[in-house]
């Protein structure tokens, strides 16, 4: 009888694993050229991935775009049950359509909910079935503890991964998918209309970070996938149930800026999967040529200078699309285009300015308001960016200004114009 109920428990332990997920502290930080775990945390700990879950969905995505199966103006009809899908969507109404690449940009930088649903019925007939498809393609990737149950990364006890399980997911879609993977850069874009920004804030700011993924549910916490190239160095790392955005994005810092240094600096375009992988993942150059579609970004002036040329890392601006800036060598293409940025020493008289942000570098601080400057010019033609310091050593931050407004509603119009374009904007009388 104890035997019995051994085995009776035993199997009930093994159903029941997956359930046994928790948003406890996890991370790995993975050299992608040799595969070898620089650090790791927790690192086979299961938790829930929560949008996370959408690198499988658009991987899937990748692979039917290679097959032929889609194409990027395929149509994807939007059901009542995608279109119910909370919290963050696109907001197209059920029986409308999106295109695939409406789809893929929804989803890498809005992180649409609505576009992973109805993705996943497009390729897997039902999410349900989707869901089976992605578990069976991260079995073949090596993903060994992880299992999809829905293409959104939405809260299901039964959804689970593991911080080395991201990583070979993030180095498998830069093996195979080198020229859509450049798409994870994509800050923003212009969807029927309306600029769609993203919230990767760490990648916006950290030099030579080119994605991956954030994601957060009240179950997982706030988990985060980036990739980071130092010259011939690359990582790929992983933090799972952070307890805030901020406190997840100061880990992922601290952790690459301790480890990055250590990863190889030989291995040319090769790179590794850490755990599973049959064989060594070979990646082309994320700088390769590519028929990839840019999307359409935020509407711009007539004769707006347009930067190009930012470095392998970066995308060129195409079709305005609006892709984050690759420090250091960013503010020198925004001055060389003519978008000229005064230091604080030039700071400009005026009643009123704004702030849009703050950020841990001035290079960063400046990039955030040549942006901001390209994206609502007339409002802020008469307003000059301004960059101020504040704090000492680690604290110190550099906040992102627009000062000079010779009047409140002048500053309020400005905010009003950067606030429909997804910019923070608070008015600030200028006192000094």
């Amino acid at each position: 009888m104890r035997k019995l109920l051994a085995a009776v428990l035993t199997v009930t332990l093994a159903v029941s694993a997956p359930l046994a997920a928790f948003a406890g502290n996890a991370s790995l930080i993975l050299d992608a050229r040799t595969g070898k775990v620089l650090a790791a945390e927790n690192a086979d700990t299961l938790n829930h991935p929560a949008s996370l879950t959408k690198m499988m969905t658009l991987y899937l995505t990748f692979e039917a775009l290679k097959r032929g199966k889609i194409a990027w103006d395929t149509p994807i009809k939007m059901s009542k049950y995608a279109a119910a899908r909370p919290p963050t969507k696109l907001g197209v109404r059920a029986g409308d359509t999106i295109t695939v690449r409406e789809a893929v940009y929804g989803m890498i930088v809005k992180s649409a909910n609505d576009a992973a649903a109805a993705m996943g019925e497009k390729l897997g007939g039902s999410e349900s079935g989707f869901a089976r498809m992605m578990t069976a393609k991260a079995r073949q990737l090596g993903m060994s503890r992880t299992v999809f149950v829905n293409a959104s990364g939405l809260p299901n006890p039964r959804q689970v991964t593991t911080a080395r399980d991201m990583s070979t997911l993030g180095v498998a879609l830069m093996k195979n998918f080198p020229n859509e993977y450049r798409l994870f850069s994509v800050a923003s874009f212009n969807f029927r209309g309306k600029t769609v920004r993203g919230h990767n804030n760490l990648m916006y700011r950290y030099r030579g970070m080119d994605g991956i993924k954030t994601g957060y549910t009240n179950a997982s916490g706030f988990n985060l996938v980036s990739a980071v190239r130092d010259g011939n160095r690359r990582v790929v790392g992983v933090v799972l149930g952070g307890r805030t955005a901020r406190s997840r994005d100061n880990k992922m810092a601290a952790l690459l800026d301790r480890y990055l240094g250590r990863a190889s600096s030989s291995g040319g375009a090769r790179l590794m999967a850490s755990v599973g992988a049959k064989e060594p993942v070979e990646v082309a150059s994320a700088a390769d040529a590519s028929d990839v579609p840019l999307p359409l970004g935020a509407p711009r002036p007539a004769g707006d200078a347009t930067p190009t040329g930012l470095g392998a890392n970066s995308l060129a601006y195409a079709d305005d699309a609006v892709v984050p800036l690759e420090r250091p060598t960013a503010m020198d293409e925004i001055l060389a285009a003519g978008k000229t940025v005064k230091p604080a020493a030039e700071k400009t008289d005026g009643n009123w300015q704004i702030q849009i942000s703050a950020a841990p570098s001035a290079d960063a601080a400046r990039a955030l308001l040549a942006q901001a400057q390209s994206e609502a010019r007339a409002q802020l033609n008469s307003a000059s960016p301004y960059t101020e310091a504040v704090g000492q050593g680690a604290k110190r931050i550099y906040r992102a200004r627009f000062v000079g407004f010779a009047s409140r509603d002048a500053a309020v119009s400005a905010c009003d114009a950067l606030k429909q374009r997804s910019y923070d904007c608070m008015l600030l009388p200028d006192h000094g």
